[in-house]
């Protein structure tokens, strides 16, 4: 009897059912043998849609296992780094104006939850390949210093890893406590981590709100008729990067990992894909052909005025640049609310889950 063979690639991915973790799920599913482990506490509404989506793509192939669990239960993240060849870390609490609300349970998830992935992958005999999605956070608020935010050190436009760290708002202290404790590891442990300090990406799948996800937010809330809050001036420039664009960066790493382990890279759309905040809708009102309504509200704290990533050292390293721009990225969107308008009801109902937290759950064909 021939012995089965094992893929080459066990995946972990943390935050395995929100937007980022369910499209980098989705490619690893249809463009590689590797087995796919989500594992996602469900807190953030709608993405059990994702997960019955995953379980569509593994159709019965028994590739797909699901924990449903939480990245704060020590016990449960190490249970299920045990067999993990790579691990991603997408797990967090993604909100400035939530960090500022409950500044614990944002330093709990996002630095304490970071701290027992590391551990995990540091007590496995597997050495875990390892990438964190950090934020541009880290760098701070920056002060609309244009001398900063426009010209970097490299001579590109945008911020590059070298600018120095200025963490602002509980949410940028969490995630840059996060942030150096995956680079340290790397130094200290000799784990090959890799750190993404990221910009706005956005892209389908994406169930975007008022705080998190503002592309997507902007484009939902005109195609159902609501009005958007803008908070400041709406000059507010960001580099917008496709989720596709990103996953491409998470192949590109983990193809060159010998040289990429143990670096951290600023990853986002770079110079040709930053927009304004305003020049946004006026995109979503040429593409929808409709008056979209908005109104000012004062600035939040820990906005940064203009930020643009310098991403030359991902791509002098890898060969990695953005392809989509910020238009098609919007077009992207808009294709895919409108296949999947009833994701967007008032009401959703919940995937039932009959297991208790931290089991995992294998996919099987229905």
């Amino acid at each position: 009897m021939m012995k089965k063979l094992t893929p080459s690639r066990s995946v972990l991915i943390f935050g395995g059912a929100g937007f980022i973790g369910s499209n980098w799920a989705h490619r690893l599913l249809t463009t590689t043998d590797a087995e796919v482990h989500v594992f996602d506490n469900l807190s953030r509404p709608r993405v059990e849609h994702n997960l019955r989506w995953l379980r569509t793509i593994a159709n019965g192939s028994g590739r797909l296992r699901i924990t449903i669990a939480d990245v704060r239960d020590a016990e449960a993240v190490k249970k299920a780094a045990v067999s993990a060849s790579e691990i991603y870390h997408f797990a967090a609490q993604v909100a400035v104006t939530t960090s500022v609300v409950d500044p614990r349970t944002d330093f709990e998830v996002n630095a304490g939850g970071t701290l027992n992935v590391l551990e995990a992958a540091r007590q496995s005999s597997r050495r875990p390949f390892l990438l964190f999605t950090s934020t541009n956070k880290v760098y701070g608020h920056l002060d609309g210093d244009s001398s900063i935010t426009l010209k970097s050190s490299s001579g590109q436009t945008g911020v590059c890893e070298s600018q120095p760290l200025d963490f602002y708002s509980p949410y940028g202290c969490s995630k840059g406590t996060a942030d150096q404790y995956v680079h340290d590891y790397a130094r200290m442990f000799g784990l090959p981590t890799v750190v993404f300090r990221m910009s706005c990406i956005a892209g389908p799948r994406q169930f975007g709100n008022e705080d998190q996800g503002w592309v997507a937010h902007f484009l939902y809330s005109a195609l159902q008729g609501r009005q958007i809050y803008i908070y400041g001036n709406g000059r507010q420039v960001r580099d917008v990067l496709a989720v596709q664009d990103l996953l491409r960066a998470f192949e590109s790493v983990y193809a060159n990992r010998d040289a990429t382990a143990g670096q951290v890279y600023n990853v986002g759309g770079g110079a040709q894909n930053a927009v304004s905040l305003l020049e946004v809708l006026d995109s979503i009102q040429n593409l929808l052909h409709k008056r979209v309504s908005y109104r000012f509200r004062p600035a939040r704290p820990g906005d940064q005025q203009v930020y643009i990533s310098d991403f030359t050292k991902l791509r002098q390293q890898v060969g990695w640049t953005p392809q989509i721009s910020v238009q098609q990225t919007i077009e992207n969107i808009r294709d895919w609310w409108k296949q999947n308008q009833s994701l967007f009801a008032p009401r959703v109902i919940p995937m039932p889950v009959n297991q208790p937290p931290s089991e995992v759950v294998p996919e099987v064909a229905s």
